[in-house]
């Protein structure tokens, strides 16, 4: 996991440019509404395949915010719209949320 974090903070400090965005918007819901709905997907998978309800949620919320940031890496490529820290920011907020409401749906 550590190490995961490491190399993730190392691909981050290659981006080539990041976006002049605004913190609201359409996108930053759809960022919002598909990291919530992948975390708890990932979540109930985890589940589903006989993991601990901790390690399903370890699994569904790094699911969804790896997906995240693998999708803002690619928008900081030359011909892309930049890397967004608010769409990341958005991202994290939703896999939280989602994971949060797939816990209250399983008690």
């Amino acid at each position: 996991m550590r190490l995961a974090l490491i190399f993730t903070a190392l691909l981050l400090t290659g981006c080539s440019h990041t976006a002049n965005d605004r913190w609201q918007g359409q996108d930053k819901a759809q960022h919002f509404i598909a990291s919530a709905m992948l975390s708890a997907a990932g979540n109930e998978y985890a589940q589903r395949q006989g993991n601990s309800p901790d390690r399903s949620a370890a699994i569904g919320l790094m699911f969804s915010v790896s997906l995240g940031a693998t999708k803002e890496f690619w928008d900081s490529r030359p011909g892309g719209s930049g890397w967004s820290w608010k769409d990341f920011a958005w991202d994290v907020a939703g896999a939280t949320t989602g994971y949060a409401v797939w816990q209250l749906a399983e008690h």
